[in-house]
Formats: structure tokens, sequence, C-alpha cells
């Protein structure tokens, strides 16, 4: 199975985001095979895009969440009230809240548990600056930040973790990693999960691809066994560029016999 996260950020309002819900369920119209598809509008158009994908195979994911069922914080949602319309995913520890609004490892590793108590599953990213991509530090950080983040996590029966490895320096750059970069660091992270969950399935804790996927690269990402699927983000509220990245996500799940 390939997996296709559509993550719209601040970028569309309801209406806007109504529409691509309808634009993109037209994306799977008459394929035969499709991928697990999972769509994260802004918070305040979850519920109305809930009505577009509620008889679909379409999941409806979160930008966030925060760590507590209820209280004084003003501004933040709960898994409750996002449960309450639907949400089944939530995307964490994005390098845009990593860095503009100050989110710690601390707060992470709080989401990611509070999320998979509520029987919610997490998309956690991950993924080095360009600094520390020149520094060759790439891998100790990758490293420091799945430690941090899923210190005390259990993943059992059907709970799944995803793990969204995006490189900050490729995101919204235009400058997609290569397919063999990304190919070596999936499998350093694979050997460390299996490291940090001895047992568990990779089916259960799935590696994608993040940071300036388009419909003319992503077909490159999803033909490799070691890339589970894509998170991606502005290519996602382009209905033509999405629509080329679920048909080459098609392509390779008829070519894999899946």
């Amino acid at each position: 199975m390939k997996t296709l996260i559509a993550n719209w950020k601040m970028n569309v309002g309801i209406r806007e985001s109504v529409a691509l819900a309808r634009g993109t369920l037209l994306t799977l119209r008459g394929r035969k095979l499709i991928p697990e598809l999972v769509i994260c509008p802004s918070t305040i158009a979850l519920s109305e895009v809930r009505k577009v994908v509620a008889r679909s195979s379409v999941s409806l994911g979160a930008q966030n969440v925060f760590w507590e069922s209820k209280g004084p914080y003003t501004g933040e949602i709960s898994t409750r009230m996002l449960q309450e319309v639907g949400v089944s995913y939530v995307i964490l520890g994005h390098s845009e809240r990593r860095q503009e609004l100050h989110e710690t490892d601390e707060m992470i590793h709080k989401k990611v548990l509070y999320v998979l108590s509520e029987q919610m599953t997490p998309i956690l990213c991950i993924g080095e600056s360009k600094q520390q991509r020149e520094a060759g530090q790439t891998q100790e950080v990758i490293r420091a930040q799945l430690i941090s983040a899923l210190s005390q996590v259990y993943v059992r029966g059907s709970e799944r973790v995803l793990i969204a490895y995006e490189p900050v320096w490729a995101i919204g750059s235009g400058e997609a990693s290569s397919v063999g970069e990304v190919i070596e660091i999936h499998q350093y992270i694979r050997s460390f999960l299996q490291e940090l969950f001895p047992g568990v399935s990779s089916q259960q804790l799935p590696i994608l691809y993040g940071g300036s996927v388009d419909g003319e690269n992503a077909y490159g990402f999803l033909r490799e066994e070691m890339i589970d699927g894509l998170l991606i983000g502005g290519a996602s509220i382009k209905i033509n560029q999405f629509n080329d990245i679920v048909e080459a996500a098609g392509e390779v799940l008829e070519a894999q016999g899946t």
C-alpha cells in the first residue's frame, strides 16, 4: 500500500476547501487501484470537508492538536473536538511549527502520546535543516527527533504511527531531495525504528517522504519499496498536480500487484 497525505496548510478557506475536496474525490474516480488518501484541511474547514468525503475511502486529518482533553488553552483544539468532525489522523512536529511557533521536542512528544491514547493516528514529521545537512548531521538529527517523540510510545494491535521524513531545506523550495538520498535516509529510519519497536511490523510504522513533491517527481519516489508514501504540501491544492500524483500512485500499485 502507498499512502498520500495532502497537507493544505493555511492556503484555502472553507468554500475553497469544499471545492478542493470534491476535486480530490474526482482524482480517484474510475481507478482500479487507489492509494490510502488522507486530506488535512485547516481546522475551520474540517466540518464542511467531512460532508464531502464522509462516504468515500478518503480519511480526514488535522494539521495540529493540543495534548490535553480540555482546559484554559485559548486557541487550541483537542482530540475530542477533532473526532466529533470525523478526524482520525493528526500531523505533528511539522518543521513550520517547530521553526515559526517554536514547538519543542517535549511538546511534540506529549502530542504523540495523547493522540495515540485517543485511538487516533499521528503523522510525525522529522527532518534536518540545510545547515545540519551540510554539517553531515542528518542521521544524528533524525535519531534525536525519533527518540524524543517516540519515547514511552507503544504500538499495539492495529495502531499505526506514520513517520514523514521532510528535510527542512526541501519544503516549499521547489528543490526535492534526490530519490537516492531519500532511500538512504529511509533505510536508516527503518533500521532505527526496528530498534525502538522490536516485533512491530513495518506496516504499522510507514515511512513517507515530503518536501517539494509534485506531479513530475512523485512516481520516482513512489516506485521505491522503501518509500511508503508521500506528504504533499503545495501540489495538494493544485488539482491537476495532485491528480498526477494519484495517477502515479495507482500505476505503482498496479505494477506491484497490490
